[in-house]
């Protein structure tokens, strides 16, 4: 497993301690600072796997929605 510089460094943004990186599977989302809480969105929002609760998946999406422009290549 990846460690939390390596994923941080490959985060496409970090946006308020959460590091969001675009795969083939979807957008993967990392709570740096607690690194056990983790969710993967669809690139239409919906959530396909996580360890979040629902008020961190709900904090977590909106800075994506927020923040997706700045993750276009």
């Amino acid at each position: 497993m990846p460690d939390i510089k390596t994923i941080a460094d490959e985060a496409d943004i970090i946006v308020n301690g959460y590091a969001f990186t675009r795969k083939e599977d979807g957008i993967h989302v990392l709570n740096l600072n607690s690194p056990d809480k983790a969710v993967v969105f669809s690139e239409d929002g919906e959530v396909l796997e996580t360890t979040m609760d629902d008020i961190e998946i709900s904090i977590a999406s909106t800075y994506l929605q927020q923040n997706l422009k700045y993750m276009e290549d």
